[in-house]
């Protein structure tokens, strides 16, 4: 089966633990807390359940790191701890290096698990959460090697090793994904306002005013009448003189203020709508013949 690390398998792992990190807990020996490592990575198979703890040996063994089966291990957050259930010196001296550049097959999984398998003091829990099946197969017991082929090959079946026990994990935590939406402001274009200058040919009417003369020759009246010699005015020259005058047009330009332009911004209201597929964790129960009662 392909294992991953946690962190590629769910980068936001951190969530589920509520901001908790397994990487980076102390690892001790469980009664004689004593100090052996440091957890360094979790792997998990590819339906996302732990399987391995990486723990780097370097307060027991400097510079190995081994696999420890979830398990043989008892996470207390409240101390920052990992504990190991029933793990010697001597198993850890006995346990294949893990190595990050070599694949983790199937002929090396049972190498660590051979070393598991040996006896130890301590009195493993027991998963008693799983239902009775006289027709499932049975469980390899601690000093035997189990009898599945590697073709289909089970961690279900070692729940000694790969087992979450009662007693250390009592919460399950079930959870589903919800869209939250979000507006993020992007500029989508720009306007330009400016002015520009056309012409145009103009016309406009100037009333004017042009004097001229006018001879009006008349008969008077007593015309034929003769006169004496006092009143006959002959002389040459200038009789009278008159000035002539006219009006011509005196066109100038002036600018007046035509119009004004105002420019403003107005915002749209709109509702964009968007789907997605969201999952979400649904319990289920296997209980076998066993009561179960939820609340």
């Amino acid at each position: 089966m392909v294992l991953y690390k946690l962190e590629d398998f769910e980068p936001n792992y951190r969530d589920a633990f509520e901001g908790h990190d397994i990487n980076g807990l102390g690892v001790y020996t469980q009664g004689t807390d004593e100090k052996i490592g440091t957890v360094s990575d979790v792997l998990v198979d590819d339906e996302g359940h732990f399987r391995y703890l990486v723990v780097d040996l370097g307060f027991w063994i400097f510079g190995k790191k081994v696999l420890l089966p979830i398990g043989r291990a008892r996470i207390d957050y409240d101390v920052d701890r990992v504990y190991t259930i029933g793990l010697t010196r001597e198993q850890a001296e006995d346990l294949p290096e893990f190595n990050e550049r070599q694949t983790l097959d199937y002929d090396y999984e049972e190498r660590v698990r051979g070393v598991y398998r040996q006896p130890i003091d301590n009195t493993l829990p027991v998963d008693t959460s799983a239902a009775l099946d006289p027709l499932a197969a049975p469980v390899a017991s601690l000093g035997a090697t189990p009898t599945s082929a590697r073709d289909d090959y089970s961690y279900e079946r070692e729940p000694s090793l790969f087992g979450l026990n009662e007693q250390d994990h009592q919460t399950l935590r079930l959870y589903e994904e919800r869209l939250i939406a979000s507006k993020r402001r992007q500029k989508t274009g720009e306007v330009s306002i400016g002015k520009r200058v056309e012409t145009e040919t103009a016309r406009v009417a100037v009333p004017i005013e042009r004097e001229r003369v006018v001879i009006e020759r008349v008969t008077p009246a007593d015309a034929g009448t003769a006169v004496s010699g006092r009143e006959a005015d002959f002389r040459e020259g200038e009789v009278a003189r008159l000035e002539i005058h006219e009006e011509t047009a005196d066109i100038r330009k002036e600018a007046f203020l035509r119009e004004e332009v105002r420019v403003r911004k107005v915002v749209d209201q709109d509702t964009v709508e968007t789907q997605e597929t969201v999952r979400r964790e649904e319990l289920d129960v296997n209980s076998g013949n066993l009561p179960i009662e939820e609340r």
